[in-house]
């Protein structure tokens, strides 16, 4: 225990204060995300202040001793770096604001910590596009206004008088935002965020009165992304679908501007930062739009679009529904399907040269295969990492029991143990199982859909995880290139398959094996009436089982699909089931525009739910 700060608070007092208020916001993230309905019922505020404010946690706990404005300047960098989600950014912006305002200070009177407070209170009523009261900037505007109001009356009082007076005014604050807000009205709750900033200074006043930093927690939260999240309240009707996110690096932003260009593309809209570096946060129904005007302004990084509609619509799941299914978008699964069966998907990452996108959010697969046939640049396909798996887990690993991933096969990428890191350092309730679909495209998505029917039936997560994985050897992906330049840029064949192929006019088939190999599987002769040979090859291998499932995707050649449909009706005696849709950029990057996919795999009934 530490003497109580009286007339200074220096760099090593506050990083003393802040840690404790830190800690008890880290603590209460359960309850935050359990009253969050605003703005979006999502019930994520606890874990994005959590994780936010502990991005700076490495900063206040460096043994070295503490400059004021040194430090102040590392901690708003590093939470301006780490914000997530509405909360997190207006946090990130009332630490610049107070960052800014302390300088190159090395301690704070309380007259200058007043200053600096108010300003980071205009920094984060600023950083919002349509600012509300009842929220977390009505508790500091409180706050900071208690401060100001108290040195202004007596240039003498000292820190704990200070914070203890403050505090109150804050709860204050906090408690009437129920009435200020209808839809935390009708939740009978206070402002989520609100209350995790009175929580952060609960936690300094308990340094700056008494000495004490507040207990730390569990501190795996911020490796695993883990929350309890239970919403309350209604479904979201937000009109706007993903809850994006992005920095922007420059050297002169104007961020005036950019507010006001991205304002009129949703809502919710956040821009906190500096002029060299600037984090967006607003929800909105294409996320490109977004990424597009950053780049206008600097580079784009750690670009996130998460689907609110469906987190929502899972938080409020049917109770028979005992476990959610998650993949990655390598997948390729109908439209229909996703709706229907309430299926999450992590978005990939695709790259034409310095241009980014993430997979199926920020670009479809027309603008993807219109890309890749213009662009000189081939693009380049990477896998989510753990940290896009984790965000994704927590959330579905908070409202199930048990949380199903099938992932790209393990052979072909790194997908799979990416899924699986992130899977071993989750810290939340349910558990996640991390399935190889030794798979891609059709064949995973097939693999997905059917985990899927068997969630809406209410099958036990071990029963569906057996059939699933006594599919999984059975279920093959065939691909019919007609461009083999592709493959080749891709690193899908050598250059001399491609040459022997062209001077012997061979068109090669590619197939997923059971080892999970993606490689070549056939040649046909010629290159004539390439669809209808491709047909019967796989009508021969569909033949041997009474009922097949068949997918079939195609890369802007729709006229190839439904040919392959119609010869597929007519020469297999039974397809319980027939989807079409279009091929994404998994291996749509390697076989290029005008490859034709089907999958095949035996119908399996949804095994019987056991009951009694």
């Amino acid at each position: 225990m530490s003497e109580p700060v009286t007339e200074y608070l220096d760099g090593d007092a506050l990083a003393h204060a802040l840690i404790s208020g830190i800690h008890r916001v880290i603590d209460e993230q359960d309850f935050l995300n359990r009253i969050n309905v605003f703005p979006v019922a999502d019930g994520d505020t606890g874990t994005n202040l959590s994780l936010s404010l502990g991005s700076a946690l490495a900063v206040l706990k460096s043994p070295n001793k503490k400059h004021l404005g040194s430090m102040l300047a590392s901690i708003a960098d590093a939470l301006l770096d780490g914000a997530r989600g509405n909360s997190g950014a207006i946090v990130a912006q009332f630490f610049q604001g107070v960052s800014d305002s302390a300088g190159e200070l090395t301690r704070f009177t309380t007259y200058t910590f007043s200053k600096a407070i108010s300003q980071g209170s205009e920094y984060a009523h600023d950083a919002m596009s349509k600012p509300r009261e009842g929220t977390i900037l009505s508790v500091i505007a409180a706050f900071a206004e208690t401060i100001a109001q108290q040195v202004g009356d007596a240039r003498d009082c000292n820190f704990p008088s200070l914070i203890d007076v403050a505090l109150q005014s804050a709860n204050s604050a906090l408690a009437k935002t129920t009435e200020q807000l209808d839809v935390l009205r009708k939740a009978g709750v206070v402002d989520a965020g609100a209350k995790g900033f009175v929580a952060l200074i609960d936690g300094m006043s308990e340094y700056i009165q008494h000495g004490r930093v507040a207990a730390e927690p569990d501190l795996s939260v911020l490796h695993g992304d883990a929350a309890l999240l239970t919403t309350v309240g209604p479904a979201d009707d937000s009109e706007f679908r993903y809850c994006t996110e992005c920095i922007v690096t420059g050297t002169d932003i104007d961020r005036r501007k950019l507010r006001e260009a991205l304002a009129e593309l949703g809502d919710s809209l956040v821009l906190a930062g500096t002029k060299r570096k600037a984090r967006i946060h607003v929800h909105v129904n294409d996320p490109e739009l977004i990424f597009k005007i950053g780049r206008r302004y600097g580079t784009v990084s750690a670009e996130k679009a998460d689907d609110m509609h469906r987190q929502t619509h899972s938080s409020h799941h049917d109770e028979a529904k005992r476990f959610a299914v998650i993949t990655d978008s390598a997948a390729d699964i109908a439209d229909e399907d996703m709706d229907r069966l309430d299926i999450h998907m992590v978005p990939c990452r695709i790259q034409f040269g310095d241009r980014g996108y993430l997979d199926k959010v920020s670009i479809t697969a027309e603008e993807f295969f219109s890309e890749l046939a213009t662009n000189p640049n081939h693009p380049t396909t990477s896998q989510p990492s753990p940290g896009d798996f984790r965000r994704h887990f927590q959330f579905l690993a908070s409202h199930f029991a048990d949380v199903i991933s099938i992932n790209l096969t393990a052979a072909a990428s790194g997908t799979y143990e990416a899924a699986r890191s992130a899977a071993m350092r989750l810290n939340a309730p349910g558990r996640i199982h991390v399935i190889n679909s030794c798979n891609a495209s059709l064949g995973q998505g097939q693999l997905v859909v059917f985990a899927a029917e068997c969630a809406e039936a209410g099958l036990d997560v071990d029963a569906t995880i057996a059939a699933v994985e006594d599919l999984v050897p059975r279920t093959h992906t065939y691909a019919l290139l007609s461009d083999l330049r592709y493959a080749v840029r891709g690193g899908r064949l050598p250059a001399w398959v491609k040459n022997v192929a062209e001077f012997l006019r061979l068109t090669p088939v590619l197939r997923t094996r059971s080892d999970g190999r993606i490689a070549t599987g056939h040649f046909f002769l010629g290159r004539q009436n390439r669809v209808e040979k491709f047909a019967r090859f796989i009508a021969r291998r569909s033949r041997k089982f009474p009922a097949v499932n068949i997918a079939i995707a195609h890369a802007v050649c729709p006229d190839h699909a439904t040919a392959v449909e119609r010869l597929l009706r007519e020469m297999i005696p039974k397809i319980e089931r027939l989807s079409v849709t279009q091929l994404g950029s998994g291996l749509g990057a390697h076989g290029g525009p005008g490859t034709l996919l089907v999958a095949a795999q035996p119908y399996t009934p949804v095994p019987a739910v056991k009951t009694g």
